[in-house]
C-alpha cells in the first residue's frame, strides 16, 4: 500500500509544472520570437502533452483504488464511488485531448523547423 507521504511528492511537481508554464507565458508575451526559438520551446513543450496522459491515467487509476484503501466519505452524503467514477471519466478524457496536445505541438515544431533567420541591423 502506497501511503500518503510516498505520494506527497506529486503534488509539489504539479504546481512546478503549472509555475513553469506560468513562467513560459510571461517570458513570450509580447515577445518577437523566431522560429528557430519557437521550434526549440515547441521541442520542449510538446512533452507535456506526450508525458500527460500517462500521469493523468495514473491519477484515475489510484483514486480507483483509494476506494478499496480508505474509508472514502463526501461532504454532502453523496455516493463517493459516483464522483470518482465521474472524475475517472474526465481524466480518461483530458489524457486523450493531452495525447493530441502532444501531436499538436510536434506538427507545429515540424512546420518551422527549416526555419532560419538573422537579428536585425541596427
Amino acid at each position: 500500500m502506497t501511503s500518503s507521504d510516498d505520494v506527497a511528492p506529486a503534488v509539489q511537481y504539479a504546481d512546478n509544472a503549472a509555475e513553469a508554464i506560468r513562467s513560459l507565458t510571461d517570458a513570450t508575451f509580447a515577445a518577437k520570437l523566431p522560429a528557430p526559438l519557437v521550434c526549440d520551446i515547441l521541442g520542449n513543450v510538446k512533452w507535456v502533452g506526450h508525458r500527460l496522459p500517462q500521469a493523468l491515467e495514473q491519477l484515475a487509476s489510484g483514486l480507483g483504488r483509494s476506494l478499496d484503501q480508505f474509508d472514502v466519505k463526501e461532504d454532502d452524503g453523496g455516493d463517493p464511488v459516483q464522483s470518482i467514477a465521474t472524475a475517472v471519466d474526465h481524466l480518461t478524457r483530458v489524457a486523450q485531448l493531452a495525447d493530441q496536445l502532444g501531436d499538436e505541438l510536434d506538427k507545429a515544431q515540424t512546420a518551422i523547423n527549416g526555419q532560419g533567420y538573422r537579428p536585425p541591423t541596427q
